[in-house]
């Protein structure tokens, strides 16, 4: 939760995490964009908010980013983001590997949404969500 207060701290993006044991689909793209739309994270402002998702057990994981965003970073930036993940969860980083992610994204986010104190407030938790 810190690193996504860290993360957006510059920023006007929302950035969630979901973490579950099992991924209902065998593409947990597909289980994230459900996820994003379940947790309402396309009602942001700007569309610039940022799912993570990752099932622990079944050892997969996905970024989903709404159309803001991914207009400005592209699919290569996410496939990017989730090899690194995956690498430092090679190594059992779990914490380095998602606060990792979560920083690199706060970055993306920054740099094409930066923070507008007059404007901006936190459209969505910090919170971690956990799943079944």
């Amino acid at each position: 939760m810190l690193a996504i207060e860290a993360a957006e701290k510059n920023t006007s993006g929302e950035i969630r995490l979901f973490v579950e044991s099992h991924c209902e689909y065998m593409d947990p793209l597909r289980r994230a964009k459900e996820l994003f739309a379940e947790l309402h994270m396309h009602e942001t402002k700007l569309h610039n908010g940022v799912l993570v998702y990752i099932a622990m057990k079944d050892r997969q994981l996905a970024i989903f980013g709404d159309a803001g965003i991914h207009e400005k970073v592209g699919s290569s930036y996410w496939a990017e983001e989730v090899h690194k993940m995956i690498e430092a969860f090679k190594k059992q980083s779990y914490v380095d590997g998602i606060c990792g992610i979560v920083s690199d994204i706060g970055s993306a986010l920054s740099s094409n949404f930066p923070f507008d104190p007059n404007n901006d407030r936190n459209e969505l938790s910090n919170e971690i969500v956990f799943g079944k």
